[in-house]
């Protein structure tokens, strides 16, 4: 095996690791991180996150800490891809995408102003 190949493995156990790591909050709420694509080359890596992730409102946040932090943990990722199953097209399993109030239109044409407080 050459060095080149056990660099690469290395590279990728250490990614997977970093989410093990550093995310486990994913696991735990149903979600799922995966390595997509590792490009060691130029040093970019796409995650894709599915299960419970896929629409969830604190992914986009959840995705931004991945992308500060795995560049200062793992030097030889200069570039971090990440999104959720939400988008569409691809395996990471479904999810729908959240909407919020104002968001969408009803099909009456009217905005949504979300739902009537009980009081």
């Amino acid at each position: 095996m050459s060095t080149e190949t056990q660099d690469g493995d290395d590279l990728e156990d250490r990614v997977a690791n970093f989410l093990r790591r550093n995310f486990p909050q994913i696991q735990m709420h149903g979600g799922s991180a995966a390595i997509q694509d590792l490009d060691r080359e130029t040093g970019e890596v796409t995650i894709a996150l599915g299960g419970a992730c896929s629409g969830c409102g604190i992914s986009p946040m959840t995705i931004q800490a991945i992308k500060s932090r795995m560049v200062k943990e793992i030097p030889e990722i200069e570039k971090v891809n990440a999104h959720t199953g939400a988008e569409g097209g691809d395996d990471m399993g479904g999810g729908m995408s959240p909407s919020f109030p104002g968001e969408t239109v009803d099909d009456d044409g009217a905005a949504d102003e979300g739902p009537e407080a009980p009081f």
